[in-house]
């Protein structure tokens, strides 16, 4: 292939991007640029300014904190406007932004048109609103989004950030995260069903077969074998799922493997129907079970479980936080156990579309969950906590795949999704699934899952080669000694 081409890709397993869906963004930022002028812009208007040009250091740190949030966001959205895309190798086709939408704000219409793009976060709001309107399939659409949308910087994505984002992460208490989890995951059982499915699974599914399409049952089914197995689950075994949704992989494991599970969860909602599930599956209560209550009260003492696992829930816990939810991990893990942790976060070198995408995304479909971060920062994260990384899978295009279906399933259920809940919320969600569907295919999010044990010198590591999956490969050709 030429360097100056790009490869479509027509696999029957994903929603396959257009020539146009693989467009680059903007990249261009650097961080000693951003430096330079938060200290130099200071240092400038002290020496220019004559009602300052007379003071000392306190000044030009005063200075410093008054202009340097200022500054940022100044360098911020001129780099948003003017920054380079990551490379031209895909053009644009520059039709008129009225193929794409139909504006129906006339301040809006009489500002955007034509040429004109629309920034993206002024382009989602007042969608929901329903001041905007998608002229066909909205995944269809949004696959052309740098034809007609353009991803900067605004005043009020800067108001999130400083005045919500920010101190959100700063304080992330107790509180906060069950006003948040509840709010969301008790809205109504049949909200979730309308795109999760019978499963009832809300984290990433795998692909096991590129060739055919498979069903979103099969690629949950994929993933929750993959998690026991890589676990070695065994009936003599207590796992402890964290945040386990509703209770689907606790149900699961317990069918299958005959071990002893305690599910995690602060929504009502979800202990009452994983409990349930356990129940139809036949399952003993006595072994199996789904408690409401906040991670930090976890039951169980140093050692108590023989495996772990907690599946895109460390998000929500915080920045904050994150390393005391890893230490408490730890503690409760027996010293031979293991634990599986998967994580949604994004790549280090990011675009300017996938942060505006992120503050959507923390906005109104994950608030709180800021803690969606680099694979390098997760891996220091467990590593300083005590743990040693046995395996790393990252599952970016998986959630693509499995995010298309609860796409399909969403706006299969669109009348029923209006009649009970409204259009705006139908909106918000169809805008959810189609974006995040592109933005995990095309790498500016993903999904990490990570394989750990203690790191301790009597780890007993010979005996987890059997279940090492990524090492257990059969060849594509027949293997030849070399002489």
């Amino acid at each position: 292939m030429s360097c100056n081409t790009v490869k479509k890709t027509n696999s029957p397993a994903i929603k396959n991007a257009p020539i146009e869906g693989l467009a680059e963004g903007n990249g261009s930022f650097n961080n000693y640029h951003l430096a330079a002028l938060v200290i130099g812009v200071p240092w400038l208007v002290k020496r220019m300014l004559p009602i300052v040009n007379r003071g000392g250091f306190k000044t030009y740190l005063f200075l410093l904190v008054v202009l340097g949030v200022p500054v940022t966001c100044a360098y911020w959205t001129f780099m948003s406007y003017f920054g380079r895309r990551v490379n031209e190798k895909v053009v644009l086709p520059g039709r008129n932004l009225e193929e794409y939408i139909t504006i129906h704000d006339p301040e809006l219409k009489a500002k955007y048109h034509d040429k004109e793009k629309i920034p993206m976060q002024l382009f989602h709001d007042a969608y929901f609103e329903g001041k905007i309107d998608f002229n066909g399939d909205v995944l269809d659409i949004l696959e052309s989004r740098h034809d007609w949308a353009k991803m900067v910087f605004t005043i009020p994505l800067f108001k999130y950030v400083l005045f919500t984002f920010v101190p959100e992460v700063i304080k992330h208490t107790e509180d906060q995260d069950e006003e948040q989890i509840r709010d969301n995951y008790d809205r109504g059982d049949d909200f979730y069903e309308w795109f999760l499915g019978p499963r009832m699974i809300y984290t990433s599914g795998v692909i096991r077969d590129i060739e055919h399409e498979e069903s979103l049952e099969q690629l949950q089914d994929n993933k929750l074998t993959i998690v026991c197995e890589k676990l070695n689950l065994q009936p003599d075994d207590h796992l402890l799922d964290i945040g386990c949704g509703w209770g689907t992989l606790a149900a699961f494991a317990h069918k299958n493997y005959k071990c002893k599970v305690t599910g995690v969860t602060l929504a009502r909602n979800q202990t009452k129907f994983g409990n349930d599930r356990i129940a139809k599956n036949g399952g003993d209560p006595e072994r199996a079970k789904i408690i409401c209550t906040d991670y930090r009260y976890i039951p169980g003492g140093r050692g108590a479980y023989t495996k772990i696992v907690s599946l895109e829930m460390a998000e929500h816990v915080g920045i904050r936080r994150y390393q005391a939810f890893l230490r408490q991990v730890y503690n409760l893990l027996d010293d031979d156990g293991l634990f599986v942790l998967q994580v949604s976060g994004f790549h280090q070198h990011w675009q300017f579309e996938d942060l505006i995408w992120g503050l959507f995304m923390n906005k109104y479909i994950f608030p709180g969950a800021d803690a969606s971060c680099s694979l390098g920062w997760v891996v220091q994260q467990v590593e300083k906590a005590g743990f040693e990384v046995k395996n790393i899978d990252v599952l970016g295009v998986h959630y693509s795949a499995t995010l298309w279906r609860w796409y399909k399933n969403w706006i299969a259920n669109k009348d029923a999704v209006i009649e009970k809940y409204g259009d705006r919320w139908y909106r918000i969600w169809v805008f959810f699934l189609a974006y995040s569907t592109i933005i995990s295919r095309n790498g500016g999010c993903s999904v990490f899952q990570l394989t750990l044990h203690k790191r301790l010198n009597a780890y007993p590591r010979v005996l987890g080669i059997p279940f090492h999956t990524s090492i257990h490969v059969t060849p594509r050709v027949e293997i030849q000694p070399v002489d």
